[in-house]
This record gives structure tokens, C-alpha cells and sequence, in this order.
């Protein structure tokens, strides 16, 4: 007797593409198939012991168990200012220009949810990470969609490009966009910038009037001398924007949901604004242990965490390529972006990776369940070992020869 009664803004949200390979992921485990799993940015090291301890200690203490506050601890949000100024020599005031959040991702849909009228416009690059552009859905807005054109060799932004492509999409929609997403190093594409590229969207976003919503979620994760800029740079980005970070990847910290949105006071008073009525913060124990995490004495992702990722990365595109799957290389993030081999790429993204999995028990994220313009690509993660690495370089060796022989036999 329910079945009229609607969930129009779940509706408006698409089929969630990556659920059809975890389901075959977790049926062929069931059947005892060994799975190299490359599908989700799940690290898979150990949160660094000094922030576990800091955590276990804090915890002891009865006074750190109750509600915390909703916008982080004072101590946590100076951690913030002070890397940020360590790192992009930005200065940030932790009561007004800081908001701690339990992960990046609910900053983000809550501040969307916190700043979004119905009917509003959002220019989101195409491929994205899901949630970039389905937090405007559900929030009521439209997505203007706009196509990442990089290099495919060294994943550089064609940043001219993208500039005029976000002035296009300004005076041609109507309503005018009110904001724009850039997300760099990108997921999934792991393209990048350069710190110019800010300075030009920031003197454009006050020309054209609209808000920057910058994620730096991989920041810190860089190689062969790439250093991931910040819009918190740019004198005046404060006028125009905010931006989001994680101890997610940087600090093997993913399960611990914690994260910042930093920048323009108006956004960050909304978001604080909004996060009173719906959440009382992170467990008080996980904020302290974050401070550890963010000190300048303490923890460096650069020496510990950056290697693992350039050598898996760097033992992926050689023994990936040898078996016939050759690949650009990326210079920041935990992914490859890789473009199917040309024998496979008449499948589409989604019959690739599924036929990769059932046929090579290799598990990779499709690149059609990013945007449309991610359908000639599969995003790898880095998160196994050199020798499974290897091993799933074997497979698809095997799997490639096959679709070869496939293709000769009509």
C-alpha cells in the first residue's frame, strides 16, 4: 500500500556501478578464488604508532568520552592552521577559517547540504569521484558536467584548456553556476597542476563571481619531485574558496574519519552552522591523536608512506607493461589511471574489469563508474604488494593473450 509514496531524491541518484563488481568480487571469494584486489583506495599499512598511542592514552581518560564539539577541538583545528602554514605558508584562523570533520567526504556533502539552494548550478570535472557531483544531487542541484583533458603520459591538466572550459560553462548555463569542484591530484585520473593554474582560477572565480571548492585529498601522496600545490596559496583564494584535506591516505588513517575544510569564513560558518544541528564531532580520543599526526615533530608521510607507493607504483608499470598493458606514469596519488589495452577496449569499462576479474581475479574500479568520460579507463590502486603486483601482471598476461586470440578468431 506504500508502493506511491516516492524517495524522489535518492531517485535522482544513479546506480552505484562499483557495487556490481564487489558483489562478483565477494562471490568468486566465496567459490575460494584468490583475489588481487586493486579496486578500492583502501591502504592497507598500519596507522603509525605514535598517533595509536596517543589515542590508547587519551582514551584512559573518563572526561574524553563524552560529546565533543562539533567543529573539532581547539587543539586540533590549530594543528591544521599551523600545516598549513608549514606547508603553503597560508595563514588560517583555527575559530573561523577551520572546521574539522569526521573525513573529508561528510565535510564535503555537509557543507554542500549547508550552502546549496534547489535549482543551483555546480561545474564538476568529468571523471569524478562520485560524491563531488552527487552531493549537489543530493541537495537539490544540477551538475554542469565538464570533461579533464590531460596528458596521458605524464597526467598534467591541459590547464588552458580546463580555464576556458569552466568560462564556457559560466556564460552558457543558466542558471550561472554558483560553484566549481577541482579535485587535484585527481581521483581518478590522478592528473595534476601547477600552482599558476590557482592563481587563474582564482582572479577568474572573482571576475565571474562563484565559489572554488578544492579537495587535496592526495596531497601529500607525490613522486619525482612533484609538490602538490594548494589554492590556499593564491593571495585572495579566501574571497572565492575552501578546501578540504584528510589524514586518510596520508596517515594510513582511512577508518578513523578524519578530515579539515579550510578558507572562505561565510562557507565555513555554514558548515559549522550545519554541522551543530546534525553531529556533535569526532570521539574526542581521535581528535587529540590527530594533533599527533598533524605535529611538525612527529609523523612525515614523505619518508614513510611516499615510498611504498612509488615503488608499487613503479613495479606495476613495468611488470603491467611487459605482460602488454602499457601505461602512463603518474606523478602524485595511490591510483594508476589506466587506459585499456587497445585489444579490450571496444568491452567498455564495466565488461573489462568484469572479465578481468572472473577470468584473471584481478579486481579494478571501472572507469565508467566516474563519468562518462572515464569509460576507456580502469583506476588501479595501489594497495597490494610487489609480489602480488607481479602476480596479477601474470594473469593478465594470460587474459590478454586470450582476448587476443578471441579477437583474431571473430
Amino acid at each position: 500500500m506504500f508502493d506511491e509514496i516516492q524517495f524522489e531524491k535518492i531517485n535522482r541518484l544513479p546506480k552505484y556501478l562499483f557495487a556490481e563488481i564487489g558483489d562478483l568480487k565477494m562471490k568468486l571469494r566465496r567459490e575460494g578464488v584468490d583475489i588481487i584486489d586493486f579496486s578500492m583506495g583502501n591502504p592497507d599499512a598500519a596507522t603509525p604508532q605514535p598517533i595509536i598511542d596517543k589515542l590508547c592514552e587519551t582514551a584512559q581518560k573518563p572526561r574524553t568520552h563524552g560529546y565533543s564539539a562539533s567543529k573539532g577541538i581547539y587543539k586540533l583545528r590549530l594543528a591544521m592552521n599551523k600545516w598549513y602554514k608549514r606547508k603553503y605558508n597560508a595563514d588560517l584562523d583555527p575559530d573561523t577559517e577551520v572546521v574539522a570533520t569526521m573525513g573529508s567526504k561528510e565535510g564535503y556533502v555537509h557543507l554542500v547540504q549547508a550552502i546549496t539552494n534547489p535549482g543551483d548550478v555546480a561545474i564538476v570535472p568529468d571523471p569524478t569521484y562520485p560524491i563531488h557531483s552527487q552531493a549537489f544531487v543530493l541537495a537539490g542541484a544540477n551538475v554542469e558536467k565538464m570533461e579533464v583533458v590531460f596528458d596521458e603520459e605524464t597526467f598534467e591538466v591541459d590547464e588552458e584548456k580546463f580555464l576556458a572550459d569552466v568560462n564556457e560553462a559560466l556564460e552558457n548555463s543558466i542558471p550561472k553556476p554558483k560553484f566549481l569542484v577541482v579535485n587535484f591530484p585527481h581521483n581518478p585520473t590522478t592528473a595534476t597542476v601547477t600552482p599558476q593554474f590557482y592563481e587563474k582560477l582564482v582572479a577568474l572565480a572573482k571576475e565571474k563571481r562563484f565559489y572554488i571548492i578544492s579537495d587535496i585529498a592526495y596531497a601529500d601522496i607525490t613522486f619525482d619531485g612533484y609538490k602538490t600545490p594548494s589554492i590556499m596559496e593564491v593571495e585572495g583564494a579566501k574571497d572565492v574558496a575552501v578546501e578540504s584535506y584528510t589524514l586518510s591516505k596520508s596517515y594510513n588513517m582511512a577508518g578513523w574519519r578524519v578530515g579539515f575544510v579550510v578558507g572562505n569564513k561565510k562557507l565555513i560558518s555554514a558548515l559549522q552552522s550545519i554541522k551543530s544541528w546534525l553531529d556533535y564531532g569526532m570521539f574526542t580520543p581521535i581528535q587529540v591523536a590527530a594533533t599527533v599526526a598533524l605535529d611538525e615533530h612527529g609523523y612525515v608521510p614523505d619518508e614513510q608512506i611516499i615510498p611504498r607507493y612509488q615503488k608499487r607504483r613503479d613495479v606495476m608499470l613495468e611488470a603491467f607493461g611487459n605482460a602488454g598493458w602499457k601505461m602512463g606514469k603518474p606523478n602524485a596519488s595511490m591510483f594508476i589511471w589506466g587506459k585499456i589495452p587497445e585489444s579490450c577496449r571496444a568491452m567498455g569499462s564495466m565488461t573489462f574489469a568484469k572479465r578481468l576479474l572472473q577470468e584473471a581475479g584481478v579486481a579494478v574500479s571501472p572507469g565508467i563508474g566516474f563519468g562518462k568520460y572515464g569509460d576507456e579507463y580502469v583506476r588501479i590502486a595501489l594497495i597490494e604488494n610487489e609480489k602480488r603486483i607481479r602476480q596479477a601482471a601474470k594473469n593478465i598476461k594470460k587474459f590478454l593473450k586470450k582476448v587476443e586470440e578471441e579477437n583474431k578468431n571473430g
